[in-house]
């Protein structure tokens, strides 16, 4: 099912820069793998999305290895975000930096609320695609001005967090600054998000998508016990790993004996993972 408002195919002129036009990343990535048989994961809102932008995709140069990683990602966080409704069904969801993902459209549940968040001219675009409801909502708004906050706020939660592809184009004071402002105004919430480490982040002034668009990736942590000592209460609930996703069994024989060999290397492991946070 489709979110797209009307049935007429309309298209779209897009003009973001740097941060902003990476998150047509993830896009072009979920579109590609839809319409694959035994698909990683399946998007239809992200195939409508790119036939209906005018943009050469084809520039962003994507890897496979990048494009398989941001698959899994998604399908990881998906699953986060179903056992979070499963646990707490009436419970609140924040997708920080939330580009044009449909991530509510793939798995809501009928009951929960929800908050895209991302710059203005964003959800300008996002709200092309989809319409506001009772439970769905978009923010306009930079994640590290924490005005924000005040609205989901509103909800009595419980609150899961969600910020994909977001806090390794941060500094490290804004990462923990927006980190210290969601424990301390969603006390108790979960906090969803992928890290690179910091030899990783280094390396990444090579991606052939990060050059295109001029994207500046700057955080990233070797050990995920040092946010836990950012403040008391700050708990590490999971620190998972792209080698573990059940996922590459529908990988080709070289991808899954390149995640097999990766597994055995804690440094290949942790260059880029998923970690989640209980804010107490």
């Amino acid at each position: 099912m489709f979110s797209v408002r009307g049935d007429k195919l309309e298209h779209y002129k897009i003009r973001f820069d740097k941060e902003k036009e990476t998150l047509l990343v993830p896009l072009i990535c979920k579109a590609r793998e839809s319409v694959k048989e035994n698909a990683i994961i399946s998007d239809q809102n992200a195939v409508r999305m790119v036939e209906s932008i005018d943009y050469d995709f084809t520039s962003l140069k994507v890897p496979k290895q990048t494009h398989v990683t941001i698959c899994i990602r998604a399908k990881k966080i998906d699953q986060y975000t179903e056992e979070f409704q499963k646990s707490s069904p009436d419970g609140t969801v924040l997708s920080l930096g939330c580009g044009l993902d449909s991530r509510f459209f793939r798995v809501d549940n009928g009951r929960t609320r929800w908050y895209d968040l991302d710059y203005p001219d964003v959800i300008e675009l996002k709200r092309s695609f989809h319409s506001e409801s009772d439970r769905y909502h978009l923010l306009p708004s930079s994640v590290t001005n924490l005005e924000w906050t005040d609205i989901p706020a509103k909800n009595p939660g419980p609150f899961l967090i969600i910020a994909e592809g977001l806090f390794m184009y941060l500094p490290d004071k804004d990462v923990r600054s927006v980190v210290l402002k969601l424990q301390a105004v969603f006390p108790g919430s979960l906090l969803i998000f992928d890290a690179f480490s910091e030899k990783a982040v280094k390396g990444m002034a090579k991606h052939p998508s990060i050059g295109k668009t001029g994207a500046g990736v700057c955080w990233g942590t070797d050990d995920a016990g040092e946010i836990e000592r950012w403040n008391e209460g700050i708990s590490l609930v999971e620190e998972w790993y792209f080698t573990q996703s059940d996922e590459i069994r529908k990988l080709d024989l070289s991808y899954r004996l390149f995640f097999r060999i990766a597994g055995l290397f804690s440094a290949a492991r942790k260059a880029h993972r998923i970690l989640a946070f209980r804010l107490g």
